[in-house]
């Protein structure tokens, strides 16, 4: 009788390999040229195992996007992570780790560029980035009352972006240790005295 861990792990296994495959023809083809069986022929498994898991390749290529949002969160919070205060001024280029995610990822974010079919990824990660602006920051003493707060979220989580497509397009001429420097700078400008929250909020889709 197979056990619970050994499924899991097969289970684990196929998936993986399943993602590792879309993403690579996502290299050769436009998303909608793509077919199951090109999949399952590349993962080198049948389409019995791709339907044990999705039932099409959009819940494939979404499962990949929710990956990397997941991954992308963890990146974010990584510096402040079990912090009762943590100041943003004082944060250095070591403590930023959303390069490191990007570059992790870095197929998967050149895709999400360059193809339409990951244009909802761009907006699921706008989101992200706001609501973690929103969830996790505290208000500043020198922030004017007036200031939106929404719109200052939006503020950042575009310049984030904005700074990861720079660094895409520029076929990732320069290391994560340099974009987080250079972030690091770009914050210290004018964040000198924002706080984290102590009480970090779950994100909800």
């Amino acid at each position: 009788m197979t056990t619970a861990p050994v499924q899991d792990r097969r289970i684990h296994k196929s998936k993986a390999a399943l993602k590792e495959a879309l993403i690579h023809l996502l290299q050769q083809k436009e998303f909608r040229m793509i077919s199951i069986t090109d999949i399952v022929q590349e993962a080198d498994l049948n389409r019995g195992t791709f339907y044990k898991h999705y039932q099409y390749k959009e819940e494939l290529l979404e499962d990949i996007s929710r990956d990397v949002l997941a991954d992308l969160i963890h990146s974010y919070r990584e510096p402040y992570e079990g912090s009762d205060t943590f100041e943003i001024g004082k944060m250095g280029a070591s403590g930023i780790k959303i390069f490191d995610h990007v570059q992790r990822h870095a197929y998967f974010y050149t895709l999400s560029i360059r193809s339409s079919a990951l244009a909802a990824f761009r907006e699921q990660m706008i989101l992200v980035l706001k609501k973690l602006s929103l969830q996790d920051l505290g208000d500043s003493p020198r922030r004017p009352e007036q200031l939106d707060r929404g719109l200052l979220a939006g503020y950042h989580a575009y310049a984030i972006l904005g700074m990861i497509m720079e660094w895409v397009n520029d076929g990732f001429r320069h290391s994560p240790a340099y974009m987080a420097e250079q972030l690091a700078q770009i914050v210290q400008l004018d964040t000198t005295d924002v706080i984290i929250r102590p009480h970090i909020a779950e994100l909800r889709g």
